[in-house]
């Protein structure tokens, strides 16, 4: 008899376990979905077309692509003139060149792969964070920027 109190006891103990568990989980889930919210409406976005008007007249932008390890290696190119960085990488490589020499109130455009820009979003946050104060997000980022037919140079690898 001994045993099957203490049996229904770890059940118990167990099940309330898992039941806090779950609602801690969930809560953390909500709490991370309103901070998306708000950091997209923090975003300001360029489209496309934009990017490559300014492209052309040849106006100072600077261009982070931060696409994730797979896009980059099914691909061979990268938009003119951006920087790769890995996104979980930024803001150290932002002490170091090119980045580094970059003035804080130069125009900022971050792309990706992602079907929502959310590695984009992020890096733009980051830079916001470090001082940045003209960061846009490529609206579709990479898979818009191909489609839109927009220049593009070799990727280096090495």
């Amino acid at each position: 008899m001994n045993f099957t109190k203490w049996l229904a006891g770890a059940c118990i103990f167990f099940s309330t376990s898992l039941v806090i568990a779950t609602a801690e989980t969930t809560r953390d889930r909500a709490v991370t979905f309103t901070e998306g919210a708000q950091q997209n409406s923090e975003t300001a976005f360029i489209t496309a077309a934009e990017l490559k008007a300014k492209l052309e007249k040849n106006e100072p932008v600077t261009i982070i692509d931060v696409r994730g390890s797979s896009s980059m290696l099914a691909s061979d190119s990268k938009i003119k003139g951006a920087v790769y960085v890995k996104l979980r990488r930024l803001k150290y490589r932002l002490g170091f060149p090119p980045l580094k020499d970059v003035p804080k109130n130069r125009e900022v455009v971050t792309y990706c792969a992602c079907p929502n820009d959310e590695s984009s979003v992020m890096a733009a946050k980051t830079l916001r964070e470090t001082g940045f104060t003209r960061v846009r997000v490529l609206k579709g980022g990479w898979v818009v920027w191909k489609k839109s037919k927009g220049q593009v140079e070799p990727m280096t690898r090495g």
